[in-house]
């Protein structure tokens, strides 16, 4: 008997079907297997840094004014008037040089009174000496008088004590006339005159006739936030941050550019200005090329110690809500993007120091934030380190 072809064909399509079927079956069992775990399909893509901690140095930069190492205001100790002017204005000198002579006559004269003053008062004294030696024999033979000798010591001692009145004069006349010459008490730069030849001038006038300035080294006076130390000195004591050895300063002048010699600090004031609120520190810096010059306004960058343990984050990745609270984007365990209220510190170059809020291997969203919301899954990709850094 002759076979059905249709059927034949029929069972083909049947069997090829039956096997479709079962791979199809098989291929979605092994893709629902395979994608558990998974970021679901048409998820954002974010990129993300991951929290570490580190130890950081931490400096405050401060508006300051520089200041000369040393002041001197020049002024006459004996009156009379200006016959020369010694020194070039804005020239370097060094202390004992020469910068005014004053009219040295009258002195000159008195100088000599006193010298003769003093010749006559020894001639006194020779001669009370040699009467006091006469009258110590006579009496000692009973030949004067006790009371004759008595007047003859007090003579004696008498042209003892005119000698040196008279030294003293003549000491005092050579002073004021050595004062003439008026002399530079320190080295430095030497502002412009203030008198010229033939100008009168006294003794302790208020008026100066220069001031000196010495400007290698040279001091920058910062003022500091009262606040901001306290905090910094809690710090300290409870072992957050560790005191350096020596406290660097570094400046950025108007221009904008960084001076380039590192200071020292030296000093903060016992006080507070009552004003302003703040403490005055005091660095100094070395200065051989003369660039920083008195009243200069710059911005000191002072290290104030190390940091332990710290979670520094890109400014990126901070947000402020309406209240003014930091908050940043996390991407948890689950790939679901949460949000976490921070507590910041200060701001270091592109970074904020972060005080509570994230824990180190946390993955703070920096880029493609626009793109999510608490609650949503997304793709976390590593941020490159340049991004990450802001630059």
């Amino acid at each position: 008997m002759l076979s059905n072809p249709f059927s034949s064909v029929a069972g083909r399509y049947s069997l090829f079907a039956a096997a479709g079927l079962v791979a199809l079956c098989l291929s979605g069992c092994d893709n629902s297997t395979s994608g558990a775990g998974m970021t679901p399909p048409g998820a954002p893509e974010v990129s993300v840094i991951e929290v570490v901690a580190s130890d950081v140095p931490l400096q405050t930069e401060l508006p300051g004014r520089t200041s000369a190492y040393r002041k001197a205001e020049v002024r006459p100790q004996v009156g009379g008037i200006i016959q020369k002017r010694l020194f070039t204005e804005g020239a370097e000198i060094k202390a004992g040089s020469a910068l005014y002579q004053i009219d040295p006559a009258t002195y000159q004269a008195a100088l000599t009174s006193a010298q003769a003053e003093l010749s006559r008062s020894q001639a006194t004294l020779a001669a009370a000496a040699a009467r006091e030696s006469r009258y110590k024999n006579l009496v000692a033979a009973k030949a004067i008088s006790q009371q004759d000798y008595d007047d003859a010591l007090a003579t004696l001692n008498q042209a003892k004590a005119g000698v040196a009145v008279a030294k003293s004069a003549v000491e005092n006349a050579t002073i004021n006339l050595r004062y003439t010459r008026v002399l530079a008490p320190i080295d430095g730069v030497i502002s412009k005159s203030a008198v010229t030849e033939g100008a009168l001038v006294s003794a302790g006038q208020a008026d100066v006739l220069a001031n000196i300035l010495q400007l290698d080294p040279i001091y920058v006076d910062v003022s500091q936030s009262a606040e901001e130390l306290l905090q910094l000195r809690r710090q300290m004591k409870s072992g957050q941050v560790t005191v350096a050895d020596s406290a660097k300063v570094r400046l950025i002048l108007d221009d904008g550019s960084v001076y380039e010699h590192e200071g020292q600090l030296q000093f903060a004031e016992v006080g507070v200005n009552e004003s302003t609120g703040t403490v005055n520190l005091r660095a100094q810096f070395p200065n051989p090329d003369r660039l920083l010059l008195p009243g200069m306004f710059v911005r000191a960058q002072v290290d104030e110690g190390v940091r332990s343990n710290t979670i520094l984050v890109s400014q990126r990745g901070i947000a402020r809500d309406r209240t003014g609270s930091a908050t940043a984007m996390v991407v948890n365990a689950e790939g679901i993007v949460e949000q976490r209220q921070l507590t910041t510190g200060r701001a270091i170059g592109d970074q904020w120091l972060i005080l509570d809020g994230l824990a180190v291997g946390d993955k703070v969203i920096v880029e493609g934030l626009q793109k999510v919301k608490p609650g949503i899954p997304v793709k976390a990709v590593p941020a490159s380190s340049t991004k990450a850094s802001g630059e």
